[in-house]
């Protein structure tokens, strides 16, 4: 089981009723394609600072990395990405992405429970 987090670019959402609409639009936009769009050079850059802190799950022979999936790059295209967490990190690790989402002024979309973090 993996908790997932979804980050895109773009003005924050005035509630957690519309984030989740504007998160299914981008996801039907971005990641439900074949083909799909190289990611924006913020996402590209915050998955990268993501993986400053901690290995991809490709990477990581001793199982540290937090990330469920991988590689975490794998889940971006054009201005979102969409990405999960080991259940057991989840904690740590989503509150490491949230706080460089709102570094980076990006959205961040908690997709268990349909809200808007922080």
């Amino acid at each position: 089981m993996s908790y997932d987090l979804a980050v895109w670019e773009g003005v924050r959402p005035a509630d957690d009723k519309t984030a989740g609409k504007v998160f299914s639009d981008l996801y039907d936009r971005c990641l439900d394609e074949e083909v799909r769009e190289p990611p924006s050079e913020r996402i590209t850059a915050y998955v990268a600072a993501l993986l400053q802190r901690w290995c991809d799950i490709t990477e990581d022979e001793g199982e540290t990395s937090p990330w469920s999936v991988g590689p975490l790059i794998g889940g971006a295209s054009g201005p979102l990405v969409y990405f999960g967490l080991a259940w057991g990190r989840a904690d740590e690790a989503s509150a490491y992405a949230v706080a460089v989402a709102e570094s980076m002024e990006l959205i961040c979309f908690d997709g268990q429970q349909d809200r808007l973090r922080p």
